[in-house]
């Protein structure tokens, strides 16, 4: 199967069959895109907003389910400005805060009810290469389906749509011990089935490995060229767990997704490389603009995955990109790219750090998402 959208392929393909080279064609390609964007028609505002999604990142704050023991007084502050919630609050807070988003992206972090413990278990996670032990919401647990009904239910009555939902629990899709890649899988399969019920279109889960965020680098060698023996393991370890994902993902009707969140995949070559080698409908990418390894990645790393992207991506704002020279990074660009490929999926909302506090950061950045539509 093909991955990359057809017209993409077809026109890459007459341009090198053209005599011209890949660079070349390259480069005539995207001048063809931007091209066709620029004279596309132009959306009106209820058709900008149906393209946003409201994600629970910048708010975490606010949910009684982020965080364990006493609220901070910057949490405090933030909740008596925005309010307390929980994810069932989520589609009427979204509603008052930024009327006419009616997606949803849901973190795993806030699923569940704080006051009901049948919901949770205490399980280890790896953070950093180190042993992390956390309350884990459980969506096995029959007080946690009945919750996910009932969010089920609301998001419906709202009149909402669960598009997509950020998974952090799946640990260890890339890990080297299967015993350990296996429980991954199993946890991510449990939350696929939540995601069915939900309605989500798709799923992301980390390629998370023991040797957490940061990936090897090539090695030196004896014979003096580089050669990174290391991640060929945790590479194929991905694609293996990547794969039988997909084959259940399209039982469920839910796609796994990979988001450049870190771990091999802060590297859009390793995004497609899995991509390519899974090559499966139920597996693709949910790029993130702003989770790379450098500033050059912000759009050329974009660029690369986006053949790869028909659903769901996170627009960021994060002042971790700022230098006092230039502020890389530009939301409006990163949108355009998007437009460039002819990507018609959701665009989530996601502040990460900045000037201002999420929810005000958030509403500056659906303004530049907005401008760029």
């Amino acid at each position: 199967m093909d991955t990359r959208h057809p017209s993409t392929a077809d026109r890459r393909d007459f341009l090198l069959k053209a005599g011209l080279g890949v660079a070349a064609a390259g480069t005539l390609l995207s001048d063809s895109l931007s091209a066709q964007a620029s004279v596309a028609r132009q959306l009106t505002e209820p058709e900008k907003l149906s393209r946003l999604a409201m994600t629970c990142w910048p708010q975490r704050h606010l949910f009684k389910t982020y965080g364990r023991g006493t609220p901070n007084e910057e949490t405090m502050a933030l909740r008596k400005k925005y309010g307390e919630i929980t994810m069932h609050d989520l589609p009427r807070w979204t509603r008052d805060f930024f009327p006419g988003v009616y997606h949803l992206d849901l973190w795993s972090d806030v699923f569940g009810d704080p006051a009901d413990a049948a919901q949770y278990t205490e399980t280890t996670i790896e953070r950093n290469g180190k042993p992390f032990t956390m309350r884990r919401w459980d969506p096995s647990a029959p007080a946690s389906k009945k919750w996910v009904e009932k969010l089920a239910a609301i998001v419906a009555n709202e009149k909402f749509v669960t598009q997509h939902l950020s998974n952090n629990a799946p640990q260890f899709l890339a890990d080297p011990d299967d015993t350990k890649r296996k429980e991954g899988i199993r946890v991510a399969k449990l939350w696929m089935d939540t995601a069915a019920v939900l309605g989500a279109k798709t799923m992301r889960a980390n390629t998370g490995t023991s040797s957490g965020r940061i990936m090897p680098e090539a090695e030196d060698h004896s014979t003096g060229y580089p050669k990174n023996e290391r991640i060929v393991v945790y590479l194929k370890k991905c694609i293996d767990s990547f794969r039988e994902l997909a084959e259940y993902g399209e039982k469920v009707g839910v796609k796994i997704t990979i988001e450049n969140h870190w771990g091999l995949c802060a590297n859009p070559m390793n995004i497609r490389i899995i991509m390519d080698e899974v090559n499966h409908p139920y597996c693709e990418c949910t790029p993130d603009f702003c989770n790379w390894e450098h500033e050059y990645h912000l759009f050329h790393g974009l660029e690369a995955v986006m053949p790869y992207t028909f659903t769901h991506v996170h627009a960021k704002y994060w002042d971790r990109w700022k230098t006092p020279e230039k502020d890389w990074n530009d939301v409006q660009r990163s949108v355009r790219i998007l437009n460039a490929h002819r990507f018609k999926g959701t665009i989530a909302l996601e502040w990460e750090n900045g000037p201002m506090d999420g929810i005000e950061g958030t509403k500056w950045l659906m303004k530049e998402v907005l401008a760029a539509l």
